[in-house]
């Protein structure tokens, strides 16, 4: 009685080579470039409002945040310098691409904050396949948070960092004799620096969940080299914003809230992997 030689076992087709999630990857990274592509298009178009209004608001005495803080200094009795009709400087354009370069690079800034969101979304779909099918029912909970993160960021880096570091550095003088006339290009490198620096600032607890998850850090980690990361953030704080200590102050201590709200999550995902893997 011959002895029958089972058949080789199959490839299940949901398994992927290298090279195909190479290939995934590139499609991916192609569609989300394409969201900023035409999110950028649109914002190009929107000259006047992209300028005019938002960009060259902050250099405005009449900006809501000095308004803001001009009536809290006035409350507390500190005059911080936030209460004025016009800022002692002009914004000028030095060279002959100047204008039309800062319109293209503010365009595609414009565009991929306001492709933010499909950009994750692109992001969670080539990452999802290798995660739990309990995992990926929070799909839409990741890009709701995570796009709320980034945000409230780019909010608070518009509406707070930028006009700190415009009212100080607008006003600093070395000499009476010296004359602020800014370049264009450096404005605008700031209030670019200004939102984006701190809308990924805010996406701390989103990369404290994936490095929990892989198991680089703990929650342990985190608590024990909190008074470091205190350090750490106080210099970040330094280098995004005017150098005196109640702007610092106030950039520090969201970012310090989102540190604390980031050692919780970690304890949470520490827990639940634990869990899994027993």
């Amino acid at each position: 009685m011959t002895k029958k030689i089972a058949p080789p076992p199959q490839p299940q087709e949901d398994e992927m080579s290298f090279l195909d999630h190479l290939e995934e990857l590139r499609w991916h990274l192609i569609r989300a470039t394409l969201s900023v592509v035409i999110a950028a298009s649109v914002a190009f178009l929107a000259k006047g409002f992209i300028f005019d209004v938002l960009l060259f608001g902050p250099s405005r005495g009449n900006f809501f945040s000095y308004d803001v803080l001009c009536r809290l200094s006035t409350m507390v009795g500190i005059d911080g310098g936030f209460c004025f009709d016009e800022m002692p400087f002009s914004i000028q354009s030095r060279t002959m691409g100047g204008q039309f370069s800062a319109h293209i690079w503010t365009s595609i800034t414009a565009g991929f904050i306001i492709a933010f969101p499909y950009v994750i979304y692109e992001f969670w779909k080539f990452v999802a396949p290798a995660m739990r099918d309990t995992e990926r029912r929070y799909a839409k909970g990741f890009i709701f948070v995570t796009s709320l993160l980034f945000f409230l960021g780019v909010l608070f880096g518009y509406y707070v960092v930028t006009p700190l570091s415009i009212n100080f550095l607008g006003k600093y003088q070395v000499s009476e004799s010296v004359i602020n006339q800014f370049d264009i290009g450096s404005y605008i490198s700031l209030v670019r620096a200004s939102v984006i620096a701190t809308g990924l600032i805010f996406e701390l607890p989103i990369v404290i969940y994936f490095l929990t998850k892989v198991g680089v850090v703990t929650p342990d980690f985190l608590k024990k080299y909190r008074k470091f990361a205190l350090v750490i953030v106080l210099i970040i704080s330094a280098i995004i914003t005017p150098p005196d200590i109640v702007s610092q102050i106030i950039v520090a201590v969201p970012v310090l809230i989102l540190y604390e709200v980031s050692i919780y999550i970690s304890k949470f995902i520490y827990k639940r992997e634990i869990k899994t893997k027993k």
